[in-house]
């Protein structure tokens, strides 16, 4: 690896030269927190991320170093008053990226090119701040704006042109390995 660290190769330097890598980071989106936080639902699929979510806080968020951004904060205590105070213990201790100039004209080049539809611009914001802050992983239930595969490609061509390698956008089934799996 050459270079200087960024946030996801950060090391520590020891006094004898040698170096301990840190765990990767996972940028936490919000429909994550609502997944592993809200009541068991009725709705299959829903019912189906809802497990799959706390399986993965359970088994596999420790082995990440896990952020978030005063955006997840203000999204997670939205809404029903209980249900928010769940969302916000949740999210307590977790380290807050934040929300640059520099992650702002990132969103701005998503929705202006297109690769994010306007409507969705706190969505290219979670994207931006996880690109501009280096963070390898961006998980996310948001399959209509956030991890669509059609969508992918101008995302990460925005973001490499704005000179940011993109996160790997995926969902916290994706975000597992087979040791995580029963």
């Amino acid at each position: 690896m050459g270079g200087a660290p960024t946030m996801v190769q950060a090391s520590l330097v020891l006094t004898d030269g040698l170096s301990l890598m840190t765990k990767r980071t996972v940028y936490l989106e919000t429909s994550v927190i609502g997944y592993a936080t809200s009541r068991p639902s009725r709705d299959l699929v829903v019912a189906a991320r809802q497990q799959i979510t706390r399986e993965w806080f359970a088994a596999g968020a420790g082995e990440y170093e896990l952020v978030i951004s005063q955006l997840v904060v203000s999204e997670a205590a939205a809404g029903d008053e209980v249900a928010a105070r769940a969302r916000a213990a949740l999210l307590r201790g977790i380290h807050q990226l934040g929300i640059t100039e520099a992650a702002g004209n990132l969103a701005t080049a998503l929705v202006r090119s297109k690769a994010v539809p306007r409507k969705a611009a706190e969505d290219a914001l979670h994207i931006a701040i996880a690109a501009v802050h280096g963070v390898e992983f961006l998980l996310t239930w948001n399959c209509k704006h956030i991890a669509n595969a059609t969508m992918r490609q101008g995302i990460e061509h925005v973001c490499r042109r704005a000179g940011y390698e993109p996160p790997v956008i995926c969902t916290p089934e994706e975000l597992t390995n087979d040791d995580q799996r029963g």
